[in-house]
């Protein structure tokens, strides 16, 4: 919606002269305007070329100003000292510079709007555009009211038929959930393009009446790849993955957008290894990718640890001379990181020209993650003192994390104290999430426990979930059994709940609820997650979970993995019994602990892969204590780096020891 600044503004400026401070200023004062610069201050008018012309200012905004605020302002300084500002194109050419994706300052855009005199149509066309490129606009909004009275305002003028005008308002009625009143515009007059047919089926899925969007479909008499791309982006946006493949497997002609749809929708619900199968597809078909489905697949690549592929996006991305701004660099520094070289993911950061806060949030998360606390610390006050904008409350859980890995107590207090007055930003649940998981990790249960009592919102579960891990962590049974009834009411579906309960019942020899437990999630039909574990070999990933055999080499690694047990045994290695949840055997719970999925993961790794050659293993659990103990001999005895990123963090085993330092 367009604020009531921009109203007030819009129609002040409309009638009267510019006014500041109530007093009528000319178009040339520079006194209090956004970004006044004294002439000694501003280089561009201390050059030859100070006596600008229109034609050369207009030049020198299209093309010096769009990436560079110093730069803009200097400028902007010069139009006002020039008397260039009572011209509606220069004008109209600031706004629509201060409201450049790369600047992004659509408040000082508004600003310089509201002292432009009597603003003619170039000037109300920018603003307007200005404003929806930054999501302020009636569908984006929400604003029912005012968007009713716009369509008003068309048909009062006579603009119904234009099909980009009803296209729009399909779409904004469709957002509103008023999908009978985008159909009647979609159908009134009898004369619609196939614009306006794909923005109705579009508001339809959006809105989740698939069948809706279906028998509009066929009711098409010519569907061209719009329409067949809105079915399967719709699809894909419901989360119907499966029926959008169906609908894309029919398509007869495909475009890049077709595909990238494709991509999206198998990102969205998961589906990773299928979004690296499309692309390849993909380029099988001599389709060339663009940017924005580059970062698609980085996404995917980061989550399988597909480093392979994800280098081949980066060489890719440099050979077409594709430009790495802050969306496609910032999903190359997140994939490098997940993958498990920070040091490239690294190189990127430092090499980008264009970054915004969702970039040095990247950076920072994947510091903390790799467990470089202090150089994750170090990087947040470098953004501050490069006044990127922001901190927003994203980069502050990155910081609170990091404190959390490094065990760093008071920082982390000192930062959760200091959110609201330092940086301006409200503590949120995450944030608390973070300092309860700190407290937690560093044994200090009471004080989390209070810490949670004192938050101003009623916590979530994944607050208590943190403090149920940490009881884990040091066998707290009492506190972790009451925390763990809270947790079963507030999230009953949530099998990970019951499997750390489980855990810590199991450490504490109470078998009898274990197996209460083990009754309730069979009465309430939930499953356990299983432990996979996944690595990438010459851009395949291989997949590994306890007691599945489909591997084509499943003989080899389980006769390598006895050979790998015999000698940790010989080092002094003996498992970790405590680490399964079931009353068996010794014996049985040895064997158990033999196949967990990261140790089918490092045999393979052994077998495939040069001696010497580090061995990078992607898991979507927690790695185990057991494991975790038996990695690090490993890493010694057979003489291999192994990195392991498990759902907290990394681990990089080297010559017997963790970089986590066995906290994690």
């Amino acid at each position: 919606m367009l604020t009531k600044t921009f109203f007030k503004t819009s129609f002040m400026s409309m009638h009267a002269p510019m006014a500041i401070g109530g007093k009528e200023i000319s178009s040339t004062t520079t006194t209090n305007l956004p970004y006044r610069h004294k002439p000694e201050d501003c280089s561009v008018e201390n050059t030859p070329t100070s006596k600008l012309s229109q034609k050369t200012v207009l030049h020198l905004l299209n093309t010096k100003c769009g990436n560079s605020l110093q730069y803009l302002k200097q400028v902007h300084g010069v139009v006002l000292r020039r008397g260039h500002f009572q011209d509606h194109y220069v004008a109209g050419t600031l706004v629509k510079c201060y409201a450049n994706p790369q600047i992004c300052s659509l408040d000082f855009a508004l600003k310089v709007f509201g002292h432009v005199y009597r603003p003619n149509i170039f000037v109300w066309n920018t603003v307007l555009k200005a404003c929806l490129e930054h999501d302020e606009a009636c569908a984006v909004e929400g604003a029912a009211k005012e968007g009713v009275q716009v369509h008003g305002h068309v048909v009062k003028h006579g603009l119904s038929r234009d099909g980009h005008i009803r296209s729009a308002g399909i779409q904004m009625y469709a957002s509103y959930g008023y999908v009978e009143e985008a159909r009647r515009l979609l159908e009134e007059d009898g004369d619609c393009d196939t614009i306006c047919w794909n923005a109705m089926i579009d508001g339809y899925l959006k809105c989740g009446d698939v069948e809706a969007a279906k028998e509009l479909f066929e009711k098409m008499s010519s569907k061209n790849v719009g329409s067949w791309n809105a079915m399967v982006s719709g699809f894909g946006r419901c989360g119907m993955v499966e029926n959008a493949r169906k609908m894309f497997d029919e398509m007869i002609e495909k475009d890049e957008i077709s595909w990238s749809a494709m991509v999206d929708g198998y990102i969205k619900t998961g589906c990773y290894k299928e979004v690296l199968e499309t692309f390849n597809e993909m380029q099988r078909k001599k389709v060339r990718p663009k940017k924005f489905i580059l970062s698609s697949v980085l996404a995917a690549c980061a989550n399988l640890g597909a480093l392979d592929q994800g280098r081949w996006i980066h060489a890719y991305a440099r050979k077409n001379s594709i430009k790495l701004d802050a969306v496609l660099g910032t999903a190359l520094v997140d994939m490098y990181a997940k993958c498990g070289h920070i040091d490239l993911a690294w190189d990127v950061f430092e090499n980008m020209k264009e970054k915004e806060v969702f970039s040095w949030n990247a950076m920072m998360g994947g510091l903390a993650m790799h467990g470089r606390a202090e150089d994750a610390i170090e990087l947040f006050f470098k953004m501050l003192r490069e006044r990127v904008l922001g901190p927003n409350g994203i980069t502050l859980v990155c910081v609170l994390n990091a404190c959390a890995h490094a065990g760093w107590v008071d920082k982390g207090l000192n930062i959760l104290n200091s959110m609201q007055k330092i940086y301006g930003v409200e503590p949120e649940m995450e944030h608390y999430g973070c300092v309860v998981d700190l407290l937690g990790r560093a044994g200090l249960l009471r004080e989390a426990e209070e810490l949670i009592a004192s938050m101003p919102m009623k916590p979530n579960a994944a607050v208590w979930g943190a403090l149920l891990g940490a009881c884990r962590i040091h066998k707290n049974v009492e506190l972790g059994e009451r925390i763990g009834k809270i947790l079963l009411e507030m999230d009953p579906l949530n099998s990970g709940r019951y499997a750390l309960l489980s855990n810590i019942y199991a450490k504490a020899g109470r078998w009898e609820d274990v197996g209460r437990l083990r009754k309730l999630m069979k009465g309430r039909g939930i499953r356990t997650t299983p432990g996979i574990s996944m690595i990438d070999l010459d851009g395949i990933i291989h997949e590994f979970k306890m007691g599945d055999g489909s591997h084509p080499q499943v003989e080899e690694i389980h006769m390598m993995l006895e050979k790998i047990i015999e000698k940790l045994q010989r080092e002094g290695y003996s498992p970790n019994t405590s680490q399964v949840l079931f009353d068996i055997s010794e014996e049985e719970k040895e064997t158990a602990l033999k196949y967990h999925s990261e140790k089918l993961a490092i045999a393979f790794g052994l077998l495939n892969t040069k001696p010497g050659t580090p061995i990078r293993i992607i898991k979507n659990l927690r790695v185990c204590e057991d494991c975790h103990s038996a990695t690090k001999i490993i890493s010694r005895v057979y003489r291999r780096e192994i990195i392991v990123r498990d759902r907290v963090r990394y681990h990089y085993f080297k010559n017997g020891v963790c970089s986590c330092k066995d906290f994690w």
